[in-house]
């Protein structure tokens, strides 16, 4: 046993690494609460005031910092921050393709069934990030800022705490299917800020159509990174595929959807 590691008596008697810096039975009602928190960050950045949107990055900061702070390191190795169990190439592209395809999925069903109308979710982010950029800047620039800060805040964030630490911290708690379907499930909530609900004259409103359809898309879209996740013993793989995802979601919003979008 490394000396340097923590570590905490098993039932059988052996010492076992120990994962987090505070009580095991504590962890997971801390992931829940910080679930909630960073929920409420990401909704204040996205239908807050202007100057609340720093919130929106701010959070995805804190996720991908959040197993540093409290797990050691076999936590950190537990919830799937270390190297595939198959280091073949085709585990990240094979990872890149499958979310490159449900990105395209997501573009098709929104286009078949609301055309680029407000109901259709990609149409909406591409409003909320017109939102928030300087317009004047030409196209291109604006589709780079997009992809580069699509395909690293969020992938990189949401997979490490979702698929990670809360996924991780409540299958300790309860059982691995009972994690997995409450982070997919919180993972389809946090995003109808970005589509589903909406703020209005009067206040808060859900767009009734298209939300439910936003929140089961992204529901399954998390299932897919879970199963990427739990399939490679590594969150690399659905980082990868989750930044596949952002990708073909940008190209498609520039190339489709930017003038609808940018007029809302």
């Amino acid at each position: 046993m490394n000396l340097n590691t923590p570590s905490t008596a098993t039932a059988e008697g052996t010492m076992a690494p120990r994962e987090w810096r505070l009580p095991g039975r504590a962890a997971w009602l801390l992931a829940l609460v910080m679930a909630i928190a960073l929920a409420a960050m990401r909704a204040a950045g996205t239908l807050g005031a202007p100057q609340l949107r720093p919130l929106l990055p701010l959070g995805f900061v804190l996720m991908a910092l959040s197993p540093w702070v409290l797990m050691h390191g076999p936590g950190r190795r537990a919830i799937g921050l270390r190297r595939p169990a198959s280091a073949l190439a085709w585990t990240h592209l094979g990872a890149m393709g499958l979310g490159g395809a449900a990105a395209l999925a997501c573009v098709v069903i929104g286009l078949v069934l609301f055309g680029t109308g407000s109901d259709n979710w990609f149409v909406s982010i591409a409003a909320n990030f017109a939102r928030s950029v300087n317009l004047g800047l030409p196209v291109w620039q604006l589709a780079l800022m997009f992809t580069i800060t699509a395909m690293s805040f969020s992938p990189i964030g949401e997979e490490i705490f979702f698929r990670g630490l809360l996924q991780h911290a409540l299958a300790q708690r309860f059982t691995a299917r009972v994690g997995t379907g409450v982070e997919c499930i919180g993972f389809g909530l946090v995003h109808l800020c970005h589509h589903g609900v909406v703020m209005g004259a009067s206040g808060l409103a859900m767009q009734p159509r298209s939300a439910p359809i936003w929140f089961g898309l992204m529901v399954a879209v998390a299932g897919l990174f879970a199963w990427l996740r739990e399939r490679s013993g590594s969150l690399y793989p659905a980082i990868a595929a989750h930044a596949a995802y952002n990708l073909v979601m940008s190209i498609c919003i520039f190339m489709l959807l930017w003038p609808v979008g940018a007029g809302r």
